[in-house]
Order: C-alpha cells, then structure tokens, then sequence
C-alpha cells in the first residue's frame, strides 16, 4: 500500500529556517517524480516544488525560489524540503505528492496527509 508519511512542521519565527521530510512506502520511490504542495487558510492547494525521479531535475514556484530547496534521497526513500527566510505568507499545510507532473496536482496519483507549517511575524 503506498503511503507518504510527512513531519518537521512546526511554529516558527518569519526569517527562520524548517526542514519538511516525507517518508514514503509501498512504491519503487526511486522511480518517482516528487513534489511539495501547500494549501494556507481560506486559499487552493498550490505548487511550492518539485523534483525529477532521478534528483537532478527541480522547479520552484516564483513565490519560493532562491529561499526553498527540494531534494531527494532514494536510499532512505525520503524527499526533503528545507525552507529559509520564511516568511508568515508561508504559512500553511503542506502536503508531498508523488508520482505526477511538476506543478500538476492532478497528475500526481499519491498524497501525503500534510504538516502544519506556521510562520510568526
């Protein structure tokens, strides 16, 4: 059964650091596209980033790029999201997916049960 097991959420200040980790089961993750999304109070989940099977392919949302960095571990079958100078916009539920498309949440046929992130100002 495949399963995303996200955590590192927490409460932070605005200009402090996070680092989200998603464990996944039950798929061969190395062979798997991955990605971040994000759903803040009252909004749309959005695309925050994603990562290309191999590692060696990421996108970024406009929104994130040069403060947020995805990666991809395929030995501990974990996909990282470390995020600096966090901002309260930043503040949300985020959610890994696997399996789909860059930005294309419909594409992505696996979802993770998401982790508060909660940015102070």
């Amino acid at each position: 059964q495949e399963q995303l097991v996200e955590s590192g959420g927490g409460l932070v200040q605005a200009g402090g650091s996070l680092r989200l980790s998603c464990a996944a089961s039950g798929f061969t993750f190395s062979r798997y596209n991955m990605g971040w999304f994000r759903q803040a109070p009252g909004k749309e989940r959005a695309f925050v980033a994603a990562i290309g099977w191999t590692g060696e392919s990421t996108h970024y949302a406009d929104s994130v790029k040069g403060r947020f960095t995805i990666s991809k571990d395929n030995a501990k079958k974990t996909v990282y999201l470390q995020m600096n100078s966090l901002k309260p916009e930043d503040t949300a539920v985020y959610y890994c997916a696997a399996g789909g498309r860059v930005s294309s949440q419909a594409t992505y046929p696996y979802w993770g049960q998401g982790t508060q992130v909660t940015v102070s100002s």
